[in-house]
């Protein structure tokens, strides 16, 4: 239904939204005409709010107290109305002078990017590192720790390090845990991490392995390092939400913050609305 909007319901819409945004109240057909300057009158903007309710565009909360948008009409606004601005020789500028110092880890930069778009945008910034699952494949490094426990530490092309500590079926020699970094260094290099899972479970199928007690081992061990782990979320500026009118009520501001605590809702709804 969206592109059957004429061009007067698209005008209605988005102001009706940015009002919305601006004021978190129930937008009525009066302040639409006061404020958006259309040459239209009360009622023609009543009827056309009519026609977006119909269409699963707007929601009336009470009755004659305004309209307010759905998350249909967000959508749309988003996919169809907002237009993007540019970024000034001064942001330009800002944006360059936190990049310049040089040997910064990706943890480091991505944290500085939220920090940046946070910066710029006066909201909240968010960046979520690449799923590791799509990097591709450098080496990785078994250390001893005590008994049978090892830290894993797998390295990746884009030079993204994730460390994991696993634990072995029995205490293994740092001399095997060296010759088995080698093997899957070897075996493994220049993969994607989701190849790299594909091959260490048809190595471990194979008639060679089965009979390789250090091999077998080695595959098993780079199976748990390789075991699905949730994105790194960075976030900056969540004080900037207090200046967001929809926030002035300290149960909504409880919700925002539990759904920052928790990254892995914060990664499900990112990745739906993406």
């Amino acid at each position: 239904m969206n592109d059957k909007l004429s061009e007067r319901s698209r005008q209605i819409l988005e102001a009706i939204i940015e009002d919305y945004i601006r004021t978190a109240e129930p937008v009525g057909s009066r302040t639409v005409t006061r404020r958006h300057g259309l040459a239209l009158s009360p009622a023609t903007v009543r009827n056309v709010m009519s026609d977006l309710e119909e269409l699963g565009f707007l929601t009336s909360p009470h009755t004659s107290a305004g309209r307010v948008p759905t998350d249909k009409a967000f959508r749309f606004y988003v996919d169809s109305l907002l237009q993007v601005g540019t970024v000034d020789q001064d942001q330009q500028e800002e944006i360059r002078r936190h990049y310049r110092v040089q040997g910064r880890d990706v943890g480091e930069i991505l944290k500085e990017t939220s920090r940046v778009l946070s910066s710029i945008s006066h909201y909240i910034g968010i960046v979520i590192a690449p799923r590791f699952a799509a990097n591709v494949f450098r080496q990785i490094e078994f250390v001893k720790l005590c008994g049978r426990r090892i830290l894993a530490i797998l390295v990746s092309e884009s030079g993204i390090v994730q460390n994991r500590i696993v634990e072995a079926d029995e205490e293994l020699p740092s001399e095997d845990l060296v010759r088995m970094s080698n093997y899957l260094n070897g075996l493994l290099k220049g993969l994607t991490i989701s190849e790299v899972k594909r091959r260490i479970v048809g190595e471990m199928e194979s008639e060679k392995v089965r009979y390789d007690t250090m091999l077998s081992r080695a595959l098993k061990l780079s199976e748990q390092t390789l075991d699905d782990s949730m994105a790194d979320v960075f976030i900056e500026g969540q004080v900037n939400i207090l200046e967001q009118p929809e926030f002035a009520d300290v149960e909504k501001m409880k919700e925002i913050f539990r759904a920052f605590e928790e990254k892995s809702q914060l990664i499900s709804l990112l990745d739906r609305c993406m």
